[in-house]
C-alpha cells in the first residue's frame, strides 16, 4: 500500500469507525485524491440480494466499490487482512476468508447476509492482479453464493491506475443477471469471468 493509501485509511478509521459514516467520507476522499469515475452505478438496485463481483487491481478497490452505492456492502477478504486490521475490519462487516482451506463458515455467513436481502462484495481472483485486461482464474465463491441464494450477480470492472490527484482509474458496472445453470457452476464461473474481461477491454481507455 502506498503512503497516500495508508493516509486515507488512517484518517477515515480514526474519525469514522462506523460504516454508515465511513462511506460518504471515503467517497469524498476517493473523488478528491484519485478523481475516480464511476460508470453505470444505477445498475446496482436499491434493494434485494446482490453480489458485486469484479477484478482486483489494488487494495483500494474495496473503497472504490463501496463508494459506488449508498447500500452497505459486506466484503469477503483474505484472513491475513483481518490479522493486521481485525479491530477495524470487524466493525466494517468484513467476512474473513482463509484461502488455504475450504471456507464453509465464510460462505454460510455471506449467504445468510444475502438471504437478508443485502449486498456482498467479492473479488473472485482472490488476490490483487497488476496485469491489465487479464484476470487470474476465478474462485467459485460468487457463482456458488448466487446459485444457493438466487441472488443477482452484478459484474464490475476496474481499469486504470490509482495515481494521486490524477484521473486514471474508473469502475464500470454491468447489468445484473442470475445464474442459469445451477448444475454447471464451472460454465457459470467462466461466464462471469468473460463478462468482466469484456468490460475491462471495452473500457481500456481510462483517462
Amino acid at each position: 500500500i502506498k503512503k497516500y493509501d495508508i493516509l486515507i485509511i488512517k484518517v477515515i478509521v480514526m474519525r469514522y469507525p462506523l460504516y454508515r459514516f465511513l462511506r460518504p467520507i471515503l467517497t469524498f476522499l476517493m473523488k478528491i485524491f484519485y478523481r475516480v469515475e464511476i460508470i453505470n452505478r444505477n445498475n446496482i438496485p436499491c434493494d434485494g440480494r446482490v453480489i458485486l463481483a469484479g477484478n482486483h487491481i489494488s487494495n483500494l478497490d474495496a473503497v472504490l466499490v463501496l463508494s459506488s452505492t449508498k447500500r452497505t456492502i459486506r466484503f469477503l477478504a483474505k484472513i491475513e487482512l483481518m490479522q493486521k486490521f481485525g479491530f477495524i475490519f470487524k466493525r466494517l462487516g468484513i467476512i474473513p476468508v482463509d484461502r488455504k482451506r475450504k471456507n464453509k463458515e465464510a460462505l454460510i455467513e455471506a449467504e445468510n447476509e444475502l438471504k437478508k436481502e443485502n449486498i456482498i462484495g467479492i473479488f473472485p481472483e482472490g488476490t490483487t492482479n497488476k496485469k491489465e485486461y487479464v484476470v487470474l482464474p476465478f474462485k467459485y465463491g460468487a457463482v456458488k453464493m448466487a446459485s444457493d441464494t438466487n441472488s443477482m450477480i452484478i459484474p464490475f470492472a476496474i481499469v486504470g491506475k490509482y495515481i494521486f490527484l490524477r484521473k486514471k482509474v474508473k469502475i464500470i458496472f454491468d447489468r445484473g443477471y442470475h445464474i442459469q445453470d445451477k448444475n454447471d457452476l464451472t460454465s457459470e464461473n467462466i461466464k462471469l469471468m468473460n463478462k468482466i474481461i469484456k468490460l475491462m477491454k471495452e473500457n481500456n481507455n481510462a483517462k
